[in-house]
């Protein structure tokens, strides 16, 4: 009898995912494994708010499995070894996965598949993940892209909509008996500090299938204009299913395509296309550079002379007491949901990186570890991209003013009062600078800014002048 184990990684679905359906058609039974080995992930093994996400959608996967005549054997690392058991135990001949981009992980994975071969099995892995794999968009040089226009004009035009590859209705299951049980990964914290997240999030494909559903019945529409807003409920927050393989691109384009009837609904759904389209170009980059998530893409930044590492801003940067309250708003919003609107994370990268002048690499960490949605290839860009040191960088100068991005984007406060509960009686004229009134500080107990920001912008500049000019 063939046998082939499945091992799952980040692509923690059923439904659209190509290396479990080739398995099931050319093997009569299957072993679906996942193997915990955060280690082989170093020095970007995933950060507690990851952990939370990832204990509940390996419980969510076992049980759609489960319900098939399957089920998920948990094993811990390394990896190869404990493929070799698994191999062994059920005499597989084969072994499927998909693909990831990270590069510890590539050459990991490259390792393995020879290894295995070596050994005489069939090893074989597809593209569950992204629209275009990293290595398929290139320039008319033939070298990677920095930036994105071009890039997403290349990858948009290979882009042909397709139906997902359905969920098996049965698995005929290879058993493991080396299973170990998800409570003993410890991937859930010992202090209920994810006490928020529960009312939040549902991990899983069925939860990455509902929010696809609500967001194209309710939001899409005004996507285009509303995406901007933390005020309001118009983002997919689809970010963390989609890096943890719940749902995949692939699925959401498909999904898009089907209800485009008319003009403005196609129009709509390719501003958030273009917003996958991102996505892909973080890996693109990634992929082609991996050096990034420690190093500046432009060198002209190595020259770049960031603030002392100064503990006490940052440490009230993560608690969300700098005193701006759109600030202050985002990191509480983060540190209670694992989630921030991208808006905002923009501005609370630009505030770390221009009015506090610390290097980019401390908010990357401190995201990394707080965000159920921590991607590195999204992590790395979005912060160079802040900072100004990456592809397609926001230049330099261009430093976001937190109070006019607050009036403009939450404009009646909204967004501050829901996270910011000291400012919630705050008039509308005060909601996004209440330090204009002292009495107001006085009677709500709300910090004053930790820094000028008029002051602190000019400092900026003036040292991105003195390193640009060398």
């Amino acid at each position: 009898m063939s046998t082939a184990i499945v091992c799952f990684r980040r692509d923690l679905r059923l439904e659209d995912n190509p290396a479990l359906d080739a398995a099931l058609r050319a093997h009569e039974r299957i072993a679906c494994v996942y193997i915990h080995a955060p280690e082989e992930q170093a020095p970007w093994a995933p950060g507690a708010a990851s952990r939370w996400w990832l204990h509940h959608s390996l419980v969510a996967l076992d049980g759609q499995l489960r319900r098939r005549g399957g089920a998920l054997t948990l094993l811990r690392g390394p990896t190869l070894a404990a493929l070799k058991c698994a191999i062994d135990a059920c005499g597989a001949q084969a072994v499927y996965w998909n693909r990831l981009y990270e590069p510890a992980i590539l050459a990991r994975d490259a390792a393995i598949k020879r290894e295995l071969r070596d050994r005489g099995l069939d090893v074989r892995s597809f593209n569950a993940n992204l629209l275009c794999e990293p290595c398929q968009a290139q320039t008319g040089q033939g070298g990677p892209y920095k930036v994105f226009t071009p890039f997403w004009r290349n990858v948009r035009a290979q882009l042909v909509p397709s139906p997902p590859i359905p969920a098996p209705a049965r698995i005929d299951a290879a058993r493991l008996e080396t299973a170990v049980a998800p409570e003993s990964l410890r991937l859930l914290p010992r202090l209920p500090w994810d006490a928020g997240f529960h009312a939040v999030w549902q991990p899983g494909e069925a939860g990455a299938q509902s929010r696809l559903r609500r967001f194209l019945d309710d939001c899409i529409d005004s996507y285009r204009t509303g995406r901007d807003r933390p005020d309001r409920d118009d983002t997919s927050m689809l970010s963390p299913h989609l890096h943890f393989g719940e749902i995949g691109p692939r699925q959401i384009f498909w999904r898009i395509h089907e209800r485009a009837h008319d003009t403005a609904a196609r129009e709509a759904g390719e501003h958030y296309v273009r917003e996958l389209g991102w996505r892909e170009f973080s890996h693109h980059l990634l992929y082609h550079f991996p050096q990034t998530p420690q190093s500046n893409l432009n060198p002209q930044f190595d020259r770049f002379p960031w603030a002392p590492e100064n503990g006490q801003a940052i440490r009230r940067w993560q608690r969300g007491s700098t005193g701006i309250p759109i600030v202050d708003a985002g990191m509480r919003q983060l540190w209670s949901t694992g989630w921030m609107h991208n808006r905002v994370r923009m501005i609370v990268a630009s505030f770390l990186t221009k009015n506090l002048r610390q290097h980019w690499r401390i908010g990357a960490r401190w995201f990394w570890d707080t965000l159920v949605d921590a991607d590195l290839a999204n992590n790395t860009q979005g912060w160079q991209w802040t900072a100004g040191c990456g592809a397609d960088a926001a230049p330099y100068f261009r430093v976001f003013n937190p109070v006019t991005q607050g009036e403009r984007f939450d404009p009646d406060g909204t967004y501050v009062r829901r996270w910011v509960p000291e400012l919630r009686s705050a008039p509308a004229a005060l909601i996004q600078q209440p330090w204009r009134d002292e009495s107001l500080l006085r009677a709500t107990g709300y910090p004053a800014p930790i820094v000028d920001l008029r002051q602190s912008r000019e400092a900026a500049l003036a040292a991105y002048r003195k390193s640009r000019d060398g």
